[in-house]
């Protein structure tokens, strides 16, 4: 998986199309990221002990890799994630400008 934890990224559709965040979580396993204060549902919370109040919460879904782009940090354009080796270590890069991630 090529988007990481902490990464910025853009989002390509959905309802929040266009909106720029970090992400928060990201499952490899299924293909899919958190973002943070994007592709919010609410969740409705019981009263567990006495005296405490039901409540609702906003909670961020996961949503596909697919429907994200990342952010490159030189060009600050929405971008794909190529990679390359620099000696023996390898590392992510910008396709658009070819800058280290």
């Amino acid at each position: 998986m090529k988007i990481k934890k902490g990464d910025n990224i853009v989002m390509l559709s959905g309802k929040d199309r266009g909106k720029k965040a970090k992400v928060v979580k990201v499952d490899p396993e299924s293909n899919r990221v958190a973002v943070e204060g994007l592709n919010l549902i609410k969740r409705h919370l019981r009263a567990r002990q006495q005296g405490q109040k039901g409540q609702i919460i906003q909670k961020e879904r996961m949503v596909a890799v697919s429907s994200v782009a990342l952010m490159c940090k030189a060009c600050s354009k929405p971008t794909r994630i190529g990679y390359r080796l620099e000696g023996d270590i390898k590392v992510r890069m910008c396709r658009k400008c070819q800058a280290t991630i």
